[in-house]
C-alpha cells in the first residue's frame, strides 16, 4: 500500500494513475469529504485527512509501504505541515517518504520554494530510513486550459514575458517518475530533477500551438501591474512570474531520462495527446 497526499490534485491523481498502472494498492489522501469519482475509477482507497491540522497519521499510514507527500499548491503552512509530517511518518516507522518539491527551491525569493527548501533541509535530518525527494519544473498541462482561447484569438497569454525560457515537463513523465522513486531500491537520500527535453520561449510555445490547432496564434506579453500583492498565494504566483521574466526556469532532462529509461515527452508530444474535441477544449488521449 502506497498513500499519496493531496490525491484529489491534478499531480496526485496522475501519480496515483501511475502507480495503479504498476499495480500498486493507493491509498489516496484527500482534504475534504465528497466524491472522488476520478479516485475510485482508478481502485484507489480514498481518505479523509487535513494536512495543516495536527493529527494522528498512524491510521492514514497504517500498512503503507511508502508515502507520497505533496503539499497543497501555495499553501502558507508547507515550512513548518511537512517536517510535522515527516515526524509523524518516522513515529509510524514508515519504511520510505518521497518528498514532492521543485526544482530550484534554493530560490527563496519565491515564498513557495522558500517553504520546500526548508522542508527538504527537515527532511535531511528527520530520522526516516528511507526518503527521497523529486523537484518538477513547471508543467506543459498549465498552459492547456489556454488552448482553447487560442483556437479562437488565436493568442497565447504569456505572464513571463516573451524572452525567457523555461522547461515544460509533461505531468504524465513526473507522475511516473514518481511511481519509479516510491517503489524501487537504491535511491535513498537522492534529489532527483525532473524537466522537460527543451527550453520553450512563450513565441515558441505559440508556434506549437499553432501548429497543432492548424491556425496562426502569437504569444502576447501579459505584465502584471501594481506592487506585489499581499496575499501568500498571490504573492508565490507574482514573484514566481517576475523571476521567470527576468531569469527564466529551465534545468536539464537528464536525471528524468535515467529515472523514465527514455527521454521526456516534449511539448509537441504533449499537445499531440490531447484531444481537443468540437470546441477545442482540452482532454488527455488515454496514454
Amino acid at each position: 500500500m502506497i498513500v499519496v497526499t493531496a490525491a484529489g490534485g491534478s499531480t496526485g491523481t496522475a501519480v496515483v494513475r501511475a502507480l495503479r498502472a504498476r499495480g500498486r494498492s493507493v491509498r489516496a489522501v484527500v482534504g475534504r469529504r465528497g466524491p472522488r469519482p476520478e479516485l475510485t475509477a482508478l481502485g484507489a482507497e480514498v481518505v479523509v485527512a487535513e494536512l495543516g491540522r495536527p493529527m494522528a497519521w498512524s491510521g492514514v499510514l497504517a500498512g503503507a509501504e511508502a508515502l507520497y507527500l505533496i503539499w497543497p499548491n501555495f499553501d502558507p503552512d508547507e515550512a513548518d505541515g511537512a517536517p510535522a509530517l515527516f515526524a509523524e511518518a518516522r513515529r509510524a516507522g514508515l519504511p520510505r517518504l518521497v518528498y514532492h518539491s521543485v526544482l530550484r527551491p534554493q530560490l527563496r525569493v519565491m515564498p513557495h520554494h522558500a517553504a520546500k527548501d526548508r522542508a527538504e533541509e527537515a527532511l535531511d535530518t528527520s530520522g526516516l530510513r528511507s526518503w527521497r525527494v523529486l523537484q518538477p519544473c513547471a508543467y506543459a498541462d498549465n498552459l492547456d486550459g489556454q488552448l482553447a482561447a487560442a483556437g479562437t484569438d488565436g493568442v497565447l497569454r504569456s505572464p513571463w514575458g516573451l524572452r525567457t525560457a523555461q522547461s515544460l515537463v509533461d505531468l504524465r513523465d513526473v507522475a511516473e517518475a514518481a511511481a519509479v522513486l516510491l517503489t524501487e531500491d537504491g535511491l535513498d537520500g537522492g534529489t532527483f530533477e525532473a524537466a522537460g527535453p527543451e527550453p520553450l520561449t512563450a513565441p515558441r510555445i505559440a508556434l506549437l500551438v499553432g501548429e497543432r490547432l492548424g491556425r496562426e496564434v502569437r504569444a502576447e506579453d501579459v505584465v502584471p501591474g501594481g506592487e506585489v500583492p499581499t496575499s501568500y498565494a498571490a504573492r508565490c504566483r507574482r514573484t514566481m512570474f517576475d523571476h521567470y521574466r527576468a531569469h527564466g526556469f529551465t534545468g536539464s532532462p537528464r536525471v528524468l531520462t535515467d529515472l523514465l529509461g527514455r527521454a521526456p515527452r516534449s511539448y509537441a508530444e504533449h499537445l499531440a495527446d490531447l484531444d481537443l474535441g468540437e470546441r477545442g477544449h482540452p482532454d488527455r488521449t488515454p496514454a
